[in-house]
């Protein structure tokens, strides 16, 4: 089988996880034959040699130096490279031939998660997507991999469909100033040659035995009945990608959210204000950060400005007095609570709050999602039937600030966490 008949077994007829335009680009090679040289992924860091206890290279059977799958730098950070189209299975460990397979990053992933020298993984992304199998199996693989070791995902050029539906499970989604994220939808190429063929004096014969054996084929137009069951192909995959975005960001990006964006891919901080991403940085920014955290647990360890509350104050650096330290960390603490303040007041003075005040205390108070994420998130749900008024209690309100100070007998919000209790300790320490 050459490599044009392989490209179209893998891409016609079957759902991808792809932009729009890396499917044009697909459909133009198998009909004029165009090559595409993708080139090769290399990171000038780290090192895959494997080391036995002595800090010696392990050797082979023929002395050679035994590889790891990925890059570890002596700090113990791991480092995937993810670049080019991705292929569920048949491609070789990173892009040379300007693919990627989900069991090759399955590989890397899972032996970077039990290999003691690596302490945390950066995802180095550079993809448009793929195929839509084995994406969400990946996407798994990663949500587990965080669970045990620090995962941050770098959006280095491009997290697009497939290449985003992955890294939705990390701890973190850091995108450079100008990464693409997003493009969460499912496209379903089809080629109909049949009137080529015919201007060329071919009649092609499909001769089969089951009533749907050939349907889809490229040789004759598609019927209704044909097009309406890969589109309900198309809508399962597309269920399945936001409901994989949604666990793995919870509640930075619901489903609603998701399916909001149409599909969309947003650059840089627009996608933090839509909740694909967390933060803007850069690859070497993100190196530094865990390259000086060393052999630290970083498990769920999350930047923000609510921790400060719950933590005693750190031990004044060396070469700092105790005066300054604790003076920048008052000025931080005010600048935080200045933030949140800003955060709930955007939110409740919103369209869309009205009728959704329980699901919009939730994120505010157990999420971190900016104001737009979480009006964007209101906007898809449904407005609740108006309630009957509830208690005073020793509820009150600060109109100025626009926050809410909750009272022990306040009922929780619908779907509230366990963190519930705890956020609300926090917010009304925060408000007096």
């Amino acid at each position: 089988m050459n490599d044009l008949v392989m490209i179209a077994d893998l891409v016609l007829n079957r759902p991808l996880l792809v932009t729009p335009d890396k499917a044009e680009v697909i459909l133009s090679v198998l009909a004029g034959r165009i090559g595409v040289n993708v080139p090769e992924a290399s990171r000038f860091v780290g090192d895959d040699t494997q080391y036995d206890e002595n800090g010696r290279p392990v050797l082979g059977d023929w002395g050679e130096k035994k590889r790891k799958p990925y890059s570890v730098t002596k700090e113990g950070v791991g480092i995937i490279t993810i670049t080019g189209s991705l292929v569920n299975r048949g491609a070789w460990i990173g892009a040379k031939s300007g693919l990627t397979s989900y069991e090759g990053i399955q590989h890397q992933l899972k032996s970077a998660r039990d290999d003691a020298a690596v302490k945390s993984i950066i995802l180095d992304i550079h993809s448009p997507g793929g195929e839509a199998v084995g994406a969400f199996e990946t996407a798994a693989i990663v949500r587990e991999v965080a669970s045990k070791k620090k995962v941050v995902a770098v959006v280095n050029g491009m997290a697009a469909s497939a290449a985003y539906a992955i890294p939705s499970g990390a701890t973190e989604i850091v995108t450079t100033e100008t990464g693409v994220s997003g493009s969460i939808g499912v496209v379903l190429l089809h080629a109909d040659f049949s009137r080529k063929l015919d201007h060329d004096g071919i009649t092609p014969t499909l001769i089969h035995a089951g009533a749907h054996k050939v349907d889809g084929n490229s040789l004759e137009p598609l019927t209704d009945a044909v097009k309406s069951d890969l589109q309900a192909e198309v809508d399962a995959f597309y269920e399945t990608f936001l409901a994989t975005v949604a666990k793995g960001r919870g509640g930075r990006l619901s489903v609603a959210a998701a399916r909001k964006t149409e599909a969309r891919t947003f650059i840089g901080k627009a996608a933090v204000d839509a909740g694909l991403a967390d933060r803007v940085g850069s690859f070497e920014s993100v190196l530094a950060e865990l390259s000086r955290a060393g052999g630290r647990n970083l498990v769920h360890e999350r930047k923000t400005s609510m921790d400060t509350n719950d933590k005693p104050a750190a031990e004044a650096p060396k070469g700092i007095s105790k005066a300054d330290h604790d003076t920048a960390v008052s000025a931080a603490r005010a600048e935080g609570v200045k933030s949140e303040r800003e955060r709930f007041k955007a939110v409740m003075g919103s369209e869309n709050y009205k009728g959704r005040e329980k699901s919009a205390h939730h994120m505010l108070m157990n999420t971190d999602m900016a104001a737009e994420a979480i009006d964007g998130a209101l906007a898809g749900l449904e407005v609740a039937q108006p309630a009957a008024a509830a208690p005073t209690g020793d509820r009150s309100k600060d109109a100025i600030g626009g926050l809410v100070t909750v009272g022990a007998d306040a009922a929780k919000p619908e779907g509230a966490s366990a963190s519930w209790d705890k956020s609300v300790e926090r917010m009304n320490a925060r408000v007096s």
